[in-house]
């Protein structure tokens, strides 16, 4: 386990280039599925090992099942080139296959939350061929990075005080230092017991909270929701059942789990139509949620490879049940490892 939790940590940024950089051309790209070897792909496309390994910045032979290596270097160069042009003064990208919002975020060094505000998205799921403003130029009355204001896109002046919406990788921490409050401040004009907070969550800067102020007693919901299409006290009784079982890349069963495996043999279990997909591409494939049930996903980012890369399942009382390293186990989201890398709470389409 130790050996492939290395192995997993040297190629991370390896998948990650090779899988957002795939051209849209299927001659171009391959998407590779178990069984498969560099030789056998090689074969498949014309080409030879060590082109495959170059083209795809591998340093050994180790490839994973959904990994998306570049076939054809020429033909992928030029898509890549063609995406990155500009139009009018904005810089747009043209999604590929295996690509995250939150993916490309972090490569264009963007939040996610001006991601979907710049190109009108009121979801994160994305398609390939679609081009997205990930970059806007500074015009008239624009903000520019380097104001020293302590508002910004997210702020909304209420009297004496403002709102600040919580997005993607905030921390109460990170939000107090940009506002020049104490956490401890932050925590007693938004009548919160926990650093917990979640995206969408409105939080009072300024000691004028009102009545009707987001808390933490609030944001979340120990009832399971009802718009589901599945077993919602099943899902719980199956995951807690395999409380223990020992972690396996690639795993989907009672003899052992990764961290999607475990979501994949769950929610199959309590009577939901799913496929074996990765943390991406659950994390696709689901929607953001404000008020937390029950049965609903957990996603963390940058753990063991940028964006998305870990998910769980929500259990009520700021708990998660989740496969991770040491295996399958419930942890707390006041975890410190967890709330640093907290992305936030979605449920299935």
């Amino acid at each position: 386990m130790n050996n492939k939790k290395i192995v997993m940590s040297v190629t991370a940024s390896t998948v990650i280039a090779s899988a957002f950089f795939a051209a849209d051309a299927e001659a171009a790209s391959y998407q590779v599925k178990s069984g498969d070897s560099l030789w056998l792909i090689a074969q498949k496309h014309n080409t030879s090992v060590s082109q495959l390994k170059s083209w795809n910045s591998l340093t050994s032979d180790i490839i994973f099942p959904n990994q998306v290596l570049e076939t054809d270097k020429q033909q992928t160069t030029k898509s890549t080139t063609q995406s990155n042009n500009q139009t009018t003064n904005n810089t747009t990208y043209t999604v590929k296959r295996g690509d995250t919002l939150s993916a490309i975020a972090s490569n264009y060094k963007v939040s996610l939350s001006d991601l979907m505000k710049w190109n009108k998205l009121d979801s994160t799921l994305i398609f390939p061929g679609n081009e997205f403003i990930v970059s806007k130029s500074a015009g008239p009355g624009s903000s520019s990075s380097g104001s020293s204001s302590n508002t910004d896109s997210n702020d909304q002046q209420v009297g004496s005080s403002s709102v600040y919406t919580v997005k993607s990788g905030d921390t109460l921490s990170a939000i107090a230092s940009r506002k020049s409050v104490s956490v401890a401040n932050l925590k007693k004009w938004n009548n919160l017991s926990s650093d917990l907070i979640l995206i969408g969550q409105k939080l009072n800067i300024g000691g004028t909270a009102g009545s009707d102020s987001s808390s933490s007693s609030d944001s979340t919901s120990e009832k399971p929701s009802a718009d589901v299409d599945y077993n919602v006290s099943k899902l719980i009784n199956v995951a807690k059942s395999v409380n223990g079982t020992v972690y396996a890349w690639g795993g989907t069963t009672p003899n052992g789990f990764d961290c999607s495996g475990f979501i994949f043999y769950t929610y199959k279990q309590a009577g939901k139509d799913i496929k074996r997909l990765s943390s991406t591409g659950y994390y696709d494939r689901s929607h953001y949620v404000n008020k937390p049930q029950v049965g609903d996903l957990v996603f963390f980012e940058n753990t063991y490879k940028a964006g998305i890369s870990h998910m769980g399942i929500y259990l009520g009382n700021n708990e998660f049940i989740h496969s991770s390293s040491s295996g399958v186990q419930i942890t707390s989201l006041s975890n410190s490892y967890w709330k640093k890398h907290f992305d936030g709470f979605k449920r299935f389409y």
